[in-house]
């Protein structure tokens, strides 16, 4: 497979993902819309359906849709990310610039779905949420640490049962965001993924929204280098786990 249908395939996957999962938040969070005020549990949920629709318009990459499964997948020693794709240097550089590219894309079309009411929403902080996460809690090193153990769940799943998100299934993944949105989403909002954050934050800096403030470039390291780590630590330890397990298993009672 070209890195160039890498590129597009990561591209086009992670756009539906920030297409689909920004314009739920957009959906609850903005002013006057029909969703207005639906709560924690259908932001969930339309991401999970995100990752799912993410999943399958990538499946040819492997639909990592995350710079951190592709950061799990290197450290856990793969010789592939995808049937065709050795893991090297130029084939991580374009599954990340394909994320990244993607996530800015799809914010971009979710705030043209949602202008109007982009226009008439008084509060910069539920504009700024529509694009990328914040904590509840401000602390740096806590929001770290719940990044770290989010993404590591994600990535350490996948590796352990199904090898890539499209091995693992769309509707198994999506099941699995929406899990860790729902008992782990709670402090940060759940980035678990540098791209997905990173790209509409960048969106919502250069969009021309009416009323838009900061967009809180202080915070915006933890989401992607808590789940760069969380990733990291998922791909190492489910490298290691087939490992141990059989020498557990015939140490004597």
């Amino acid at each position: 497979m070209s890195l160039g249908i890498v590129f597009l395939s990561e591209l086009f996957g992670t756009a539906m993902l920030t297409l689909l999962g920004c314009g739920v938040v957009a959906n609850v969070a903005l002013k006057g819309t029909k969703g207005n005020s639906g709560g924690f549990l259908m932001v969930t949920w339309g991401w999970g359906i995100a990752v799912f629709s993410g999943v399958y318009v990538a499946a040819q990459s492997g639909a990592h849709l995350n710079p951190a499964v592709t950061f799990g997948f290197l450290l856990n020693g793969k010789k592939l990310y995808a049937p065709g794709v050795p893991v090297d240097f130029a084939s991580t550089l374009t599954y990340f610039g394909g994320e990244l590219t993607g996530a800015f894309l799809g914010a971009v079309v979710m705030w043209l779905a949602y202008k109007q009411h982009f226009d008439v929403e008084t509060e910069p902080a539920s504009q700024l949420a529509v694009f990328s996460t914040g904590p509840a809690i401000r602390s740096n090193v806590w929001n770290l640490i719940t990044e770290i153990i989010g993404t590591f769940v994600l990535v350490f799943v996948i590796l352990t049962f199904g090898g890539t998100p499209s091995g693992l299934g769309p509707l198994a993944v999506a099941l699995l965001v929406v899990g860790i949105g729902v008992s782990l989403g709670g402090p940060t909002g759940y980035a678990i993924n540098p791209a997905r954050d990173l790209g509409p934050r960048i969106a919502h800096a250069l969009l021309p929204i009416k009323g838009k403030g900061s967009s809180d470039w202080s915070y915006s390291w933890i989401p992607v280098v808590g789940p760069l780590i969380g990733g990291g630590l998922g791909g190492i330890v489910a490298a290691v786990v087939p490992i141990i397990m059989p020498v557990i298993a015939v140490v004597p009672k």
